[in-house]
């Protein structure tokens, strides 16, 4: 009997590691241009941990979301953590430059002008929706909403 539990066990194991690994595909790779002019492409990102977030000054969640990821990079971009802050095509350009000036916002900020980055990730339309990729390139996380920052604190964590 103990041994038939101990083989259930190892192949329940072994088929919870099979899905997590198969479950979990490269990020798309997208050129990104932050208002700063740099651009950098998920190559250039290759061994950091990136977080990548869909939002708009005129999401709710998207700003409440704000002062977490600010303080989320500050904590963590010594140890190889990035952050893309990516503005919807929608998103007047001056409205988000005065934002991220305003708040003094960190980390990348990017505006998707013709949606291309927002295809890519699988046709985001919902702000917030974001993503956390591994060291590898791969989408380890997907959140549509605000982001549980337990959960993904302890992700980044392990990621790093």
């Amino acid at each position: 009997m103990k041994k038939w539990l101990a083989v259930v066990l190892v192949l329940a194991l072994a088929g919870a590691v099979a899905w997590v690994t198969l479950s979990r595909h490269a990020a798309p790779d997208v050129r990104y241009t932050t208002l700063s002019g740099e651009t950098l492409n998920q190559a250039d990102l290759k061994g950091k941990v990136v977080l990548v977030n869909f939002w708009a000054t005129s999401c709710p969640g998207c700003i409440e979301e704000m002062p977490h990821m600010q303080q989320m990079y500050k904590e963590y971009a010594a140890k190889g953590f990035e952050t893309i802050a990516v503005a919807m095509s929608y998103d007047p350009p001056n409205y988000v430059k005065a934002y991220a000036d305003k708040n003094a916002l960190p980390f990348k900020v990017v505006m998707d002008t013709d949606g291309a980055i927002a295809k890519a990730f699988g046709d985001v339309e919902l702000t917030p929706t974001t993503f956390l990729i591994d060291r590898d390139g791969n989408i380890v996380k997907r959140y549509v909403g605000v982001m549980n920052f337990d959960e993904i604190k302890q992700l980044i964590a392990q990621s790093l």
